[in-house]
């Protein structure tokens, strides 16, 4: 498979990592808003975001990730390319453990030594960061971010773009508003709403996003 990646910071180096490990595919591009012009460097193009116009029209077998830690950023760069689902491809690490009864959405970047138990639904275009667990019947929603080392105990749900800090861990059947930010280490166990940002142990809303 031949695929571009979205974004060419810290984050894409762990997901080119990835994606190049399983010796099946190829990057054959980076978009970046960092590269004024396009270009190709040993057979690899690099340019800015809005070159996938020419990259789709010219290439249309090609797929594409967003390689992005933020949020909010992933889901622009979703409405402004306003691609199919089948564009983007979904890459998972060989030592992640998922369920087969999981559901994983398009675009979802799923880090190493992550585990997804059974019947959980990841939403498009989430990361489930490294070494982070979501255990049986919980939902993370499109554009979700769940850090490393963090917990979805059973029947959580995470709203859209919900981001779970690192460490951080959600008891059993709980809810998070949809653009809300866990704090790192925080141990969550009550609902919290949506647009806010929720730290501590246990987690209390400190600020209204």
């Amino acid at each position: 498979m031949k695929i571009v990646v979205i974004g060419h910071g810290g984050h894409s180096k762990v997901i080119v990592d990835m994606i190049l490990s399983t010796g099946e595919n190829d990057i054959v591009g980076f978009l970046d808003d960092k590269y004024d012009e396009e270009g190709l460097i040993a057979g690899t193009f690099y340019g800015p975001v809005t070159s996938f116009k020419g990259l789709v029209a010219k290439f249309p077998e090609i797929k594409f990730v967003i390689a992005i830690g933020d949020n909010k950023i992933r889901q622009s760069i979703v409405h402004k390319l306003n691609l199919s689902y089948e564009n983007y491809v979904t890459v998972i690490h060989k030592s992640a453990v998922i369920s087969p009864t999981a559901k994983i959405g398009h675009g979802v970047v799923i880090m190493p030594n992550s585990v997804i138990n059974a019947d959980s639904r990841i939403g498009h275009h989430s990361i489930i960061n490294t070494g982070s667990v979501i255990e049986h019947d919980s939902i993370a929603g499109d554009f979700s971010h769940v850090c490393p080392g963090a917990t979805l105990t059973g029947t959580v749900q995470l709203g859209e773009g919900a981001y779970v800090g690192s460490g951080s861990t959600i008891i059993p059947n709980t809810n998070i508003g949809e653009w809300t930010i866990i704090g790192a280490g925080a141990t969550v166990i009550s609902d919290i709403p949506a647009y806010c940002t929720a730290v501590g142990i246990p987690a209390k809303v400190k600020k209204v996003n």
